[in-house]
């Protein structure tokens, strides 16, 4: 049974909106599990999200890198950032459980104007053709491409932002120009899909974006990010940065496959080994992420999906999408949040911080 979490801020009661088992996890749960419900209610109680609410007040600095070698592998994982991540990335996930990328759901002026400037960097690619080169991959044209975005970031980002917000966009604008790939090694991986999720987490934090988006962030936003970075790839042929080969779930996504397995929990007919069926993909691909990344996979790739997709094949196996769902979570923070590899990169400002969870 659904409930609603009403929180007292300046003498001011705010409802937000159904949490259905977020406060009260099944405590039969394993505790990793549980640890998720009490992520997505640190994220919706902390977050400026809503109408009369007082505004939160932030000191944006640019963000910088903090984790440089192992060791401090540990301070991430107990920073604030992390949590304010993984709560977004669950909130989210939670969002979108059942639902069609098809389904009715409200777009906001903030969401458009993020539609927006994915057309402009959409725009840019056409306006930037790959040149002639020895190398298949690489194409150094995206270096061009990405100069545009260099000089243009802050501007397109402050367009999005609403004017008492305006002073962020320097803050956020690196989030931004960091998931798109890498410019110097034209590559682009998992660490840049998690800067695009960052760049949106931030701009709930400042309260561009409200609980009320959740279901365009995804289905609008993040959608329509993913149509440019395949564009990207498939333009510039970028390398991914650090593949796993067959090992890797895939080589540039990983959230689309958690969101889009979210949606397709408790359907009535597609099970999860019916996504390694070529029928299935072609039929469902506009409804479901993790279809349509799926036949992406498809497009790019040649000879039998076992031998090219192992761990999705392995996936295929498993009997429900609940099971498929919770999987892909445990494995993303083993595989991409905990690698020191791609969170090297990862940068910490005001708004994502390293300082720890206050208790």
């Amino acid at each position: 049974m659904g409930c609603v979490i009403f929180v007292k801020r300046s003498s001011k009661i705010v409802s937000l909106g159904p949490c259905y088992r977020l406060i009260f996890p099944d405590q039969n749960q394993p505790k990793s599990f549980r640890f998720g419900y009490t992520l997505r209610l640190h994220f919706i109680l902390s977050f400026a999200f809503y109408d009369d609410m007082p505004p939160v007040s932030f000191n944006f600095m640019l963000p910088k890198k903090e984790i440089s070698m192992v060791p401090d592998m540990g301070k991430w994982k107990r920073s604030q950032a992390y949590a304010d991540y993984m709560g977004f990335i669950l909130t989210l996930n939670e969002g979108v459980k059942g639902k069609k990328l098809t389904c009715e759901y409200q777009v906001s002026e903030t969401v458009e104007k993020l539609l927006a400037m994915l057309a402009t960097l959409d725009r840019w690619i056409d306006e930037t053709p790959p040149v002639d080169q020895p190398s298949r991959f690489g194409n150094k044209a995206y270096r061009t491409w990405y100069a545009k975005l260099d000089q243009e970031a802050e501007a397109l980002v402050t367009a999005v932002l609403p004017s008492e917000r305006h002073d962020a966009a320097p803050e956020i604008a690196v989030y931004l120009k960091e998931a798109v790939g890498n410019s110097t090694r034209i590559d682009y991986g998992t660490g840049h899909e998690a800067a695009f999720a960052a760049f949106l987490c931030c701009l709930c934090k400042v309260g561009a974006l409200r609980i009320e988006d959740q279901l365009a962030i995804i289905f609008k936003v993040f959608d329509t990010y993913l149509q440019v970075m395949h564009k990207l790839q498939k333009t510039y042929r970028m390398e991914p940065a650090g593949s796993q080969g067959v090992w890797g779930l895939d080589d540039f996504q990983f959230l689309p496959f958690i969101w889009g397995s979210s949606q397709l929990i408790d359907h009535p007919t597609l099970e999860p080994k019916h996504f390694v069926e070529e029928k299935v993909v072609n039929e469902y691909h506009q409804d479901y992420m993790f279809l349509e990344s799926i036949k992406f996979i498809n497009e790019m790739k040649t000879g039998p999906f076992a031998e090219h997709s192992n761990q999705l094949w392995n996936i295929s196996a498993v009997p429900s999408w609940s099971k498929v769902n919770q999987g892909l979570i445990r494995m993303y923070k083993a595989e991409c949040l905990e690698k020191f590899p791609v969170i090297q990169h990862f940068k910490f400002g005001s708004l994502l911080s390293i300082q720890p969870v206050k208790p």
